[in-house]
């Protein structure tokens, strides 16, 4: 190692070590940013509002992620969001408000299942299958509502999904908050979701290694249905009221969240904490314009911009191969100690 490259060294690791907690650093900047151009950014009243209106997209974010980290990709999530809503809110005459949020739920499902038929059993890439099921599933919503939005038989039943609960979080923001740390705790602590990592960097090589590949995968497109699903029949029962043009662009927005988060559309990568980092950066961002009135088309140009740039770091960060980015290692190399002692070779890992 020359000495200009042992100088340069701790720095390209620096850098390298932002990168690997780039989710943290860009929430906690973007919450500062917020909190300086939005008063009372903190204040109780504005985190209830704004927490209530990610938790829709979070629990889509939360199928998404398990999709993702499969290594396939899911489109449909907003018009099965619209379609679970619609059957929630449309069915509540003949079976009644409780029995009509199951159906809509059961409707999710049903979607998700043909998605992972499309994908699993036919061999057709999720790309396309989920962009077709999309389109098909958007059509049938238009259908069966007249392209008109239906309402509920008691616009009150829904009111308590949104009220507080513990000062700030409604139940839908609880039920949200519960779900994606049980996804962490399934993804981090047990053999299947560790298999389903497996499943994302190469679904050949788990399959020769015992793994059912393909119920990972079908199993994944299910559960994104079911989430999405329950997010349909939770925001139409909340706002009374059902459409086929509910979730249009939500899934977009929960993909970018999601990735925000640092799980890789290859597959392979993710986690359930860095999904929550990407969400609440979003809000954050969107609350923060929406106060300075910036137009939405300039929204969408930050979050575009901010997509892209941490995709550009993820490259960054997987093209250095063999670099130990772990917290406790880079505390290591930059500890006084450390500093002052001469280099020694040493065995180097890459943290996903």
């Amino acid at each position: 190692m020359t000495p200009t490259s042992s100088a340069q060294r701790p720095w390209t690791l620096a850098l390298l070590g932002l990168v690997r907690y780039r989710v943290v650093v860009i929430l906690v900047a973007t919450l500062a940013i917020s909190a300086t151009f939005v008063p009372g950014f903190f204040a109780a009243r504005t985190l209830s509002l704004g927490a209530d209106r990610v938790a829709t997209m979070g629990l889509i974010a939360i199928g998404l992620t398990v999709v993702l980290i499969a290594g396939q990709l899911d489109l449909s999530g907003g018009a099965i969001l619209a379609l679970s809503g619609i059957a929630a809110i449309g069915l509540q005459e003949q079976l009644g408000q409780v029995p009509a949020a199951i159906v809509g739920v059961g409707v999710g499902i049903l979607a998700g299942t043909c998605n992972g038929v499309l994908v699993v059993v036919l061999r057709i890439n999720s790309l396309v299958a989920t962009l077709a099921s999309m389109l098909l599933f958007r059509a049938v919503c238009h259908l069966i509502t007249d392209s008109r939005p239906i309402s509920g038989v008691d616009p009150f039943f829904g009111i308590p999904l949104t009220q507080p609960l513990f000062g700030t979080l409604s139940a839908r923001v609880a039920l949200f908050l519960v779900l994606i740390l049980l996804l962490h705790v399934w993804l981090t602590r047990t053999v299947s979701g560790r298999n389903l990592f497996a499943v994302g960097s190469n679904a050949t090589s788990a399959s020769a290694s015992g793994i059912r590949s393909r119920w990972y995968l079908f199993g994944a497109f299910v559960f994104s249905g079911f989430m999405a699903g329950l997010a349909g029949v939770l925001f139409s029962v909340a706002s009374n009221t059902g459409s086929p043009v509910f979730g249009d662009t939500i899934v977009l927005t929960a993909i970018a969240a999601v990735v925000i988060g640092g799980t890789r559309l290859e597959g392979g990568v993710g986690s359930a904490l860095g999904t929550l980092g990407g969400l609440l950066t979003l809000a954050a961002l969107t609350t923060a314009m929406e106060y300075q009135s910036v137009p939405a088309y300039v929204q969408d140009i930050v979050t575009g911009a901010i997509l892209l740039l941490l995709i550009l770091l993820d490259a960054l960060t997987h093209a250095k191969r063999g670099v130990d980015l772990s917290l406790p290692s880079l505390v290591r190399r930059f500890s006084p100690r450390r500093a002052g002692s001469t280099p020694t070779k040493e065995t180097e890992r890459t943290h996903a």
